[in-house]
């Protein structure tokens, strides 16, 4: 889709965004001095990882130590942080979302991945030796290597594996991993980035049978994500797991949760004392829909 004028302005559509959004923001990283690469987004699919599909956003990846400079270096183009959930016990942070007034896509600026567990610090290192250049936009930016993006691609669709697009998504990585034989590589990164137990679904039956492994297991973290299905359940899990000095405040916060919540998921919802009521009855409406099948999920992880 090109992009529109309205009024006089042009408008960008969203996969122009995303594609001049990924020189842009390397532009930033590179005029700070950091070291950043892009993962997902239309460079997987031009490495043929991913089928033809458009991105919505922008996934830039920085080491911890540069997550403040580079969103530093954002926010002075005029990019700012969206709301989050201000509960980092039932939601552990990986990334930072922001939007601008101006652009139709956000960035997500990540400083770790989900279902890594080794240190951030050493993922990042492990990460940055496995990167490739590619040109988008004009301008070459830093990928992962086919390996750390199949890597990347499996352990994003491993969070959701009961979706009829995550399966499908994981059958066309594996079906490329055969054929270009990447199994090996993609065992030394997940070793080295600490990742085996959570890719352990999707890489196991790619290894060859002669292939001696020890599985670890995978962290309460992942194993949480994985089975957190529903609406309500990630908060339900936390619950049930948290100390007994901790449960009252966060079923406070469960039934009452603070603006940011609601603003997490749409940056214009209603707070007005109406909107929150309203925005608190369908919250309410979703929970109760999915309580059965939480319950399932509970009693049955696995399943």
């Amino acid at each position: 889709m090109p992009a529109r004028d309205t009024g006089g302005e042009t408008q960008l559509s969203i996969a122009e965004g995303v594609l001049l959004g990924h020189a842009m923001a390397a532009r930033v990283a590179d005029g700070l001095g950091l070291r950043a690469f892009f993962i997902k987004g239309p460079a997987s699919v031009m490495q043929g990882l991913r089928q033809p599909k458009t991105s919505v956003d922008i996934d830039v990846f920085v080491s911890p130590s540069s997550l403040e400079q580079m969103l530093q270096g954002l926010r002075g183009r005029g990019w700012r942080e969206r709301p989050v959930d201000p509960d980092a016990t039932t939601f552990p942070k990986h990334s930072v979302t922001l939007d601008h007034p101006e652009w139709p896509c956000c960035i997500d600026v990540h400083f770790r991945f989900p279902g890594m567990e080794s240190p951030a610090a050493d993922c990042f290192e492990v990460m940055w030796a496995n990167t490739d250049y590619l040109e988008l936009a004009g301008q070459e930016v830093r990928v992962p290597s086919p390996a750390l993006g199949i890597l990347v691609l499996a352990l994003h669709a491993l969070r959701s594996p009961q979706l009829p697009a995550c399966r499908q998504e994981l059958d066309f990585l594996a079906g490329f991993t055969e054929r270009q034989s990447h199994a090996p590589a993609i065992l030394e990164i997940a070793t080295a980035t600490g990742s085996l137990a959570a890719l352990r679904p999707f890489l196991e039956d790619l290894l060859p049978e002669t292939t001696e492994l020890g599985w670890p297991q995978p962290s309460a973290e992942w194993r949480n994500r994985v089975m957190a299905r529903e609406p309500g359940s990630a908060r339900l899990i936390a619950i049930v797991q948290a100390p007994w000095h901790d449960k009252p405040k966060m079923l406070w916060r469960a039934v009452f949760p603070r603006p940011e919540v609601f603003l997490s998921g749409n940056i214009y919802a209603d707070m007005s004392l109406l909107g929150r009521l309203l925005q608190h009855r369908d919250r309410w409406a979703r929970f109760l829909r999915a309580v059965p099948r939480i319950l399932r999920d509970l009693r049955h992880p696995g399943g």
